[in-house]
């Protein structure tokens, strides 16, 4: 089907999905689609770039399938033409991550407890990896070199180097996920007869449950030691679970004796893993256990760049700067900024530039203010000044201590529920008068010093942040 039936049939489409989703969503993502052809039961969406693409299949893809349905109806499968290249007008064809993930033949593991019987051959094994995660779009950093040199290791000789298991661990974010599963593609491409697995530890859990329950627990047992390399995500989720550790401990002691590759993700180290057997936390530093880091500047920067590269956009310089500046925790929070910048610049047609991105990261992040203590206000007046910390508490009378001593004593009455009193035993162990004096010096000098007004601008505003 072609032309005009096929996009009066698209456009029908269009009237069921916006009846299902809000006006938001339809304008900025929807309206920017085409359909390019029906032939044999599948319809070709043409997509403006990557971007989009992403944003539809993890978010819109029930909608878009319930809609196909309806209109061109049961079975019609949906792939689409990503224009990746406006300049040189290339596109590629995709695709959904139904035709991704539900390969006809493959064995889905969900929620039963697996038998090898169900897949008795590599082919029939589905690995459960994230097409959108690979080594080339993980961007390399001194934060994260470490955990990712090893994992490219072990995907060229699977068990066979020192990094056997493998236990990654860090904060949300940092791209923990990201990296098993890169290594999990990647021994699958160059190791095709190895059979794969990635797994959560909650659906260990919910499995090996499931087992238990239908007297199953050897089935269980014997599936997961056919694997060649085991990737669980989340290992503190086991934490609790008597049963379960012990279950997963012989299957560790048998993939590991048996030359079996074991990857392991958490969000903290080992030796801080809770209710967690101690046989278990031994061998999990039996191989490397790697940190990965929050991203510092440099890598948040070159992430930011990546991303939008990937996606088919451009951010000027300035805003990635500025990005990277304001958005320090995790990578997971930089590619929601970009998310919600191009909907912004979209939905309301503005540049990308620092005003949106002011606006945008104002909205969509959550900035903690710490709670200002009198340590706080101590270390932010000394770290300005340059001046020891301990030179406040001290008797010395020279100017820069004096004055250091007297501002850190207004910024304390006028920030903190303090008495006087209190405020003079924390800071050099003065008595009231000392610090009402402090507080009418450092009043008068604002009044009349333009530079220390603005030293002290320059203070307060660091204690805010």
């Amino acid at each position: 089907m072609i032309g005009t039936e096929l996009k009066n049939q698209w456009s029908l489409c269009l009237d069921f999905i916006r009846d299902n989703v809000s006006k938001a969503v339809f304008d900025t993502w929807f309206t920017v689609v085409e359909p390019e052809s029906l032939e044999n039961g599948e319809l070709v969406l043409q997509i403006p770039s990557p971007f989009v693409f992403e944003y539809l299949e993890q978010n819109c893809l029930d909608v878009i399938k319930a809609a196909l349905t309806k209109v061109f109806g049961k079975g019609t499968k949906l792939s689409y033409s990503i224009l990746t290249d406006k300049e040189n007008n290339i596109s590629q064809n995709v695709s959904s991550a139904d035709t991704l993930y539900n390969i006809k033949g493959t064995a889905e593991i969900g929620n039963k407890a697996p038998s090898v019987n169900d897949a008795p051959y590599v082919q029939d094994l589905n690995p459960q990896l994230d097409p959108n995660y690979s080594f080339e779009n993980f961007v390399e950093g001194i934060s994260n070199k470490l955990a990712r040199t090893a994992g490219e290791t072990i995907a060229l000789n699977p068990a066979g180097s020192a990094f056997n298991p493998l236990f990654i661990y860090g904060s949300s974010g940092v791209g923990k996920t990201h990296l098993a599963t890169a290594i999990g593609r990647k021994v699958k491409e160059l190791h095709p007869e190895k059979r794969v697995l990635y797994v959560s530890a909650h659906l260990f859990m919910v499995q090996y449950t499931d087992a238990a329950r239908n007297n199953t627990v050897n089935d269980f047992i014997h599936f997961y030691q056919s694997i060649d390399v085991l990737i669980i995500d989340d290992m503190q989720e086991l934490s609790g679970y008597t049963k379960t550790q012990n279950t997963f401990f012989h299957i560790f002691n048998y993939l590991h004796l048996n030359h079996k590759q074991l990857i392991m993700t958490s969000d903290r180290p080992p030796k801080d893993m809770k209710d967690l057997e101690e046989r278990l936390i031994t061998r999990f530093k039996w191989g490397l256990v790697a940190e990965l880091e929050r991203p510092d500047l440099n890598l948040r920067k070159d992430i930011l760049r990546d991303k939008t590269r990937r996606d088919g956009i451009k951010f000027p310089e300035p805003v990635i700067d500025y990005i990277a500046d304001k958005v320090r925790d995790n990578v997971r929070d930089l590619e929601g900024v970009i998310v919600s910048l191009m909907a912004y610049s979209t939905i309301y047609g503005k540049d990308v530039d620092l005003n949106l991105t002011h606006e945008v990261i104002d909205k969509s992040q959550h900035h903690e203010q710490k709670p200002i203590t009198i340590e706080s206000i101590i270390s932010k007046v000394c770290d300005y000044y340059n001046i020891d910390e301990t030179s406040v508490q001290s008797k010395s009378r020279k100017h820069e201590i004096v004055q250091a001593r007297q501002i850190s004593m207004y910024l304390a009455k006028k920030y903190l529920d303090f008495s006087t009193s209190k405020i003079g035993a924390y800071i050099g162990k003065r008595d009231h008068a000392t610090v009402l004096h402090a507080c009418n010096m450092v009043r008068d000098q604002i009044q009349v010093d333009k530079n220390f007004k603005a030293d002290m601008e320059n203070i307060e505003s660091g204690l805010r942040c």
